[in-house]
């Protein structure tokens, strides 16, 4: 493996009634808090307002911005970065899903900027401080609570970037089961295969001596393959949300990346393909990884035959190895389609009319990937083999 230094600074709080602990968090970064959620989901759910209750117990004022997207929008984000410059924010609390959180860190690091956020997201500005930024997340999908990313989207573009910086971890974090109880089955799904995909991203690589990263990557797929159909077919169950709430956080709070390089292709693919059609970005994901597996696996068939034994058990008797990695794959295919994830571009209603220009966008910035680098006519390939 390689060399590495590993810091996360975020403050964890998980498990039932940890809400409580906002109280004390909030007291530690200021009056003036800008509160952002999404749809309303917290309303109906009553987390809204029990969440304003600790706010003002702990002597907040508190100003709000509701409706952050699926794919959170650079406009929202400058709407929130000029929010916290008039209103004298101290502090970020992010209350909601992975875009929501997303949409935080990006608020978070342009209330300190004052230009259009897309500067920051395109590389052309760094990000040199950020306010404080607390999550209480009620959808496991992304890991973004204990992580430096977040992914916005420009409208206008129809473009979608990830970004990242020291800044933006979240001082806390917050994750009750009990508030992930209300998403619904395809979100649970879309959630569930985009904590495999994280996994993935970084199980794919090429640096030798990794047993524990490895068998890290490993566990969690299997949990997740061993609880994702209980979970779908009982989706108060609170001890499947809670198992699958913790392997989202632990598939990407760089535990995982500890020594090795990760791929990434998958997710820049996605990111093209959600912000030209605006898709949940798990069944993005549920579609292309599959084939961006069948795509690849020659270049390094051991990987993918040790996925497939070690993940999802495929017999080794009699079976080459790339027949054993075929069979991997097929079972990864079935397993996502057995809960309901999509399996083709046109599950989504989507032809060939833009693959060549997403192609294009996808590779602007150089190739994509590490484990194998894919240029403008493999990632072009990719798209097609998933139509």
């Amino acid at each position: 493996m390689k060399a590495f230094t590993f810091h996360n600074p975020t403050r964890l709080h998980f498990g039932s009634g940890q809400l409580a602990k906002l109280t004390s968090e909030a007291r530690k970064y200021g009056k003036y808090v800008l509160l952002i959620y999404g749809g309303g989901s917290i309303k109906r759910s009553g987390l809204y307002d029990r969440v304003l209750e600790l706010l003002h117990g702990a002597g907040c004022e508190v100003t709000e911005l509701g409706g952050v997207e699926p794919n959170p929008r650079v406009t929202t984000v400058n709407r929130g970065a000029e929010l916290c410059r008039q209103h004298r924010i101290d502090w970020v609390l992010a209350v909601g899903g992975g875009s929501t959180l997303d949409c935080g860190k990006a608020i978070a690091a342009g209330a300190h900027y004052q230009g259009d956020f897309w500067d920051v997201v395109t590389n052309k500005v760094p990000v040199q401080s950020a306010l404080p930024l607390g999550t209480v997340l009620t959808l496991a999908a992304t890991g973004s609570e204990m992580n430096a990313n977040s992914v916005i989207s420009n409208e206008e573009t129809k473009e979608k970037h990830g970004w990242g910086s020291p800044h933006v971890y979240p001082a806390f974090s917050i994750l009750d089961p009990a508030f992930t109880v209300t998403t619904p089955k395809d979100h649970t799904v879309y959630g569930m295969a985009d904590i495999m995909s994280h996994v993935f991203e970084q199980y794919f690589h090429r640096d030798p001596h990794t047993p524990v990263q490895d068998g890290f990557c490993e566990t969690i797929l299997r949990t997740v393959i061993a609880t994702a159909p209980l979970l779908v077919n009982d989706l108060a169950n609170l001890q499947h949300r809670e198992t699958i709430l913790y392997c989202g956080t632990m598939a990407l709070n760089n535990v995982l990346s500890m020594g090795i390089t990760g791929d990434w292709a998958n997710h820049d693919m996605e990111h093209v393909l959600s912000a030209v059609y605006d898709i949940p970005h798990g069944g993005g994901l549920a579609i292309l990884f599959p084939n961006w597996m069948s795509y690849v696996m020659d270049d390094y068939l051991p990987r993918f035959r040790q996925f497939a034994v070690q993940v999802f058990g495929v017999q080794e008797e009699g079976r080459s190895d790339r027949e054993i990695a075929e069979a991997g794959i097929k079972a990864l295919r079935d397993f996502w389609t057995s809960i309901g994830a999509p399996s083709r571009l046109a599950d989504y209603g989507i032809g060939d009319e833009h693959l060549e220009a997403m192609a294009a966008q996808a590779t602007a910035r150089g190739p994509r990937g590490n484990f194998r680098k894919l240029d403008q006519g493999d990632v072009l390939a990719i798209y097609r083999l998933s139509l």
